[in-house]
């Protein structure tokens, strides 16, 4: 991924609270993280893992900085089911204003949940239409063309190959389940034609923006496609 780090000038509560300009309740803490109860939980035991240092949002945060986070935040979420009692969970991050982050300083939040307590992040989301096949393959494949492309991908942080010493070449784990790892690109999309072809013809298709952002098939190009 691409790190984007933006100037900081604005004054950020949790930069304040790492340090020490308020009275924060710390539940760990190292040379490159700290995480403390919210003052406004959605139950007992909501703690937000932050980095010391200032990211504004996901988009800023060093590969190597994000996995240390969430490696704090899978052991803080064991300790917080211990002591709560609820053992379910929402760990969440919400990066940037329209996905509703209110505090320019990166961080997670992990939210033990009791039924019926009120709170609510509904996924599946009902206010989206199930888009065409053909649309959820063509976000596949340049998903991957992008994590493939270092300068799309976002370089040394957005390709997971270049950065942790695999061929990258490679196909991706969990894309195509009878691929062996070590097979080379080109063996792999040989076997896998359709998923080019998909990709070629929709790259071509006009495409329309849904009310949510997302990308739907013109219904005039399903006609002809159905015809």
């Amino acid at each position: 991924m691409e790190t984007r780090k933006a100037d900081h000038q604005a004054p950020c509560t949790f930069c304040e609270l790492i340090h020490g300009s308020a009275e924060v309740s710390i539940c760990h803490e190292d040379a490159d993280a700290i995480a403390f109860m919210d003052i406004q939980p959605v139950n007992n035991g909501h703690v937000l893992v932050v980095p010391r240092e200032h990211h504004e949002s996901l988009l800023e945060v060093p590969e190597e900085l994000g996995m240390h986070l969430f490696k704090i935040t899978m052991r803080l979420a064991n300790a917080i089911r211990a002591v709560t009692g609820c053992d379910d969970l929402n760990i969440v991050v919400n990066s940037g204003k329209a996905a509703g982050q209110d505090e320019p300083h990166y961080h997670v939040h992990i939210i033990p949940r009791r039924e019926g307590d009120g709170f609510d992040i509904p996924l599946p989301f009902n206010g989206s239409e199930m888009p065409d096949r053909t649309v959820l393959d063509a976000y596949a494949v340049r998903i991957i063309s992008a994590l493939r492309d270092p300068v799309r991908g976002g370089g040394a942080h957005g390709s997971y190959g270049a950065h942790h010493g695999h061929d990258e070449s490679e196909a991706p784990a969990g894309v195509v389940a009878s691929a062996p790892r070590e097979r080379k690109t080109k063996a792999w999309r040989a076997e896998r034609p359709v998923e080019v072809e998909v990709f070629s013809e929709v790259s071509h298709a006009v495409l329309e923006e849904g009310a949510h952002g997302e990308l739907r098939r013109d219904p005039q190009d399903e006609l002809r496609d159905s015809a």
